[in-house]
C-alpha cells in the first residue's frame, strides 16, 4: 500500500474523465431529466459540459448485442448504442480539445480496420483520438460475428496483444514527413523510392497473417492514446505492458492504493516509467448542499437504479433462475441458486462474474438477516456504487486526498443522469480543485496525449 503523500513532494495533477455508460443500470433513463442515448444531441450536451470542465476525454462503452434476460430483451437499463467511431467522429466537429475514448472489441475485429478507423478519427479530431481494447469471449455476443464467439477465455489477450501489436505496426508504417504535396514540382511524396516504401506493412503471429499498404499518413498523435479496463492478472499484465492508462473499478482509498501499487510495479520489467502508466477508477458521484443531504440523496438514487423489477433481473442473475413471482418486497429465496452453465442473462458481463453461486448466495442472506433487510434493500445495499458521496467541499476534498496518496491518478466520472448530470460536478467541484492547485485552468496541449502528460509514442 502506498504511504501518504510527502510534504515536499509535488501535489500531482488530478486527471478527469466523463463516461457516458449507457450499457447498465448506472444510468436512469427513466428519470424525466434524463434524456436520448441515441439522439445526438445527447452526445453534444454531454462532450460540451465535459470540455467546458476541462476534462481530459470522455468516455463511450459499447455493447455489441442487446442482452437477454430468461429470452426477453432486458430493458431495464438503456438498450443499444450507436456505432462508437460514427459518434465520436461527429462530436469531433463539435469539441476542441476534449479527447475522444472509444470501446472497442478486439476479439470481433480486424487491425487494418480499427487502425483505420483510429488514424482517421485522430486526423478528423486533430489528436484526440484514443481506444480502449476490450476482448470477449462471450459466445452469445459472438454469434453476431464471421468469427463466431469461441475463442477460449485462455486466448482471449493473447489476440488482444498480437490485435494491438499488429495496429501499432500499421500505425508506424508512416513516419509522418513523408508527405511533400509540392504542387510546383508535382512531387507528393518526399521519398517515393524509400525502403520500406510508406504504408508496407507485414504482420505474421498466431491470429494474424496480413500483408499490404496502409493508406492512412501518420496521425497527430502517431498513435492513439490505448486504454485497458482487465482487472484479471492478464489483464493488469496486459496493461503494464501496453497500455498509456488502465480503467480499475478500484474508487475507494486502500483497495485503490493495492491496485496501484500492484499495477505500478509492473512496469519496470518492461521498460516502463512510473508515469508511462496512468491509473483511472470509474467512480459515481452524488452532490448536495450538505453531507447529509447528499447520503438521503443517494439512498433515492439507489432505490431509482434498483427498481422493483430491476430487483428481481439483478436477483435472477445471481440466482440463475426464473423468479418473476418473486416478491421484491418480502426476504431472499429460500431456494438455492440454479449451477446450470445456460445462464438466464445473455450478454451481461455481471450475470457471469458471480463465481460460486451459493456462497454469493449465502452471503446476502447473512447480511439481509443482520440488517432485516427486504430482496430489494438487500440488492441495494450489496451493489453499492456511489464513490463519492457529499457536498462539493467534502468531494473535492476526498477525491484530492485519493489522487495524493497514490489511490489513482484521476477519475472517470459517470453520473446517473444522461446527458446533463455532470454539470453540477463541473460547475461546483471543479472550481474548488482548481483554487487547490490540482487541477488544470487551461488544456495544456492541443493533443489528449499531451494533455494527459503521457510521452510521444517510439518508433
Amino acid at each position: 500500500m502506498s504511504t501518504p503523500r510527502s510534504n515536499d513532494r509535488p501535489k500531482k495533477q488530478i486527471h478527469l474523465a466523463a463516461h457516458f455508460p449507457g450499457v447498465n443500470n448506472t444510468t436512469v433513463w427513466s428519470d424525466p431529466a434524463s434524456g436520448s442515448h441515441i439522439e445526438f444531441d445527447s452526445f453534444v450536451e454531454f462532450a460540451q459540459i465535459a470540455e467546458r470542465g476541462l476534462f481530459d476525454f470522455m468516455f463511450l462503452a459499447e455493447g455489441l448485442r442487446l442482452r437477454e434476460q430468461a429470452g426477453e430483451i432486458y430493458d431495464l437499463d438503456v438498450v443499444g448504442r450507436p456505432d462508437t467511431f460514427t459518434i465520436l467522429a461527429a462530436l469531433a466537429a463539435v469539441t476542441d480539445h476534449l479527447g475522444l475514448t472509444g470501446t472497442i472489441n478486439s476479439t470481433f475485429n480486424e487491425p487494418y480496420e480499427v487502425a483505420r478507423q483510429f488514424a482517421s478519427l485522430d486526423h478528423l479530431s486533430d489528436g484526440r483520438a484514443a481506444w480502449n481494447v476490450v476482448t470477449s469471449w462471450d459466445a452469445f455476443t459472438g454469434e453476431n460475428f464471421r468469427r463466431g464467439g469461441y475463442l477460449p477465455q485462455g486466448e482471449r489477450y493473447e489476440r488482444a496483444k498480437t490485435f494491438l501489436d499488429a495496429a501499432i505496426r500499421l500505425w508506424d508504417t508512416w513516419k509522418g514527413d513523408e508527405i511533400l504535396a509540392d504542387k510546383t514540382s508535382g512531387a507528393f511524396l518526399s521519398t517515393p523510392l524509400s525502403t520500406p516504401a510508406p504504408g508496407a506493412f507485414e504482420h505474421h503471429d498466431s491470429q494474424f497473417d496480413i500483408s499490404g499498404r496502409f493508406n492512412v499518413p501518420r496521425s497527430p498523435q502517431g498513435r492513439p492514446v490505448i486504454f485497458q479496463a482487465g482487472d484479471s492478472e492478464k489483464g493488469r499484465e496486459f496493461a503494464a505492458q501496453k497500455a498509456d492508462a488502465i480503467f480499475s473499478r478500484h474508487s475507494h482509498l486502500e483497495d485503490g492504493q493495492r491496485f496501484y501499487v500492484d499495477v505500478k510495479g509492473r512496469l519496470e520489467k518492461y521498460g516502463r516509467r512510473h508515469e508511462d502508466l496512468l491509473i483511472l477508477p470509474a467512480a459515481t458521484f452524488v452532490l448536495a448542499d450538505t453531507d447529509a443531504e447528499a447520503v438521503e440523496l443517494a439512498r433515492e438514487i439507489r432505490l431509482q437504479q434498483v427498481s422493483p423489477a430491476t430487483a428481481i433481473k439483478l436477483l435472477e442473475q445471481l440466482w440463475n433462475r426464473d423468479l418473476s413471482d418473486h416478491d421484491p418486497d418480502g426476504p431472499l429465496p429460500t431456494v438455492d441458486p440454479s449451477e446450470n452453465d445456460d445462464l438466464i442473462a445473455k450478454g451481461r458481463a455481471s450475470a457471469r462474474s458471480h463465481g460460486d453461486r451459493l456462497e454469493q448466495a449465502e452471503r446476502w442472506r447473512a447480511i439481509s438477516r443482520a440488517k432485516g433487510l427486504s430482496t430489494r434493500e438487500t440488492i441495494v445495499e450489496v451493489t453499492g456504487r456511489q464513490s463519492f458521496i457529499g457536498s462539493a467541499e467534502t468531494i473535492a476534498d476526498t477525491i484530492d486526498t485519493y489522487v495524493q496518496n497514490d489511490a489513482a491518478d484521476g477519475y472517470i466520472l459517470v453520473s446517473h443522469i444522461t446527458p446533463g448530470g455532470l454539470a453540477p460536478f463541473v460547475d461546483h467541484v471543479v472550481p474548488l480543485l482548481q483554487e487547490r492547485g490540482v487541477f488544470r485552468t487551461a488544456y495544456e496541449g492541443t493533443t489528449l496525449r499531451e494533455n494527459l502528460g503521457l510521452r510521444e509514442p517510439t518508433r
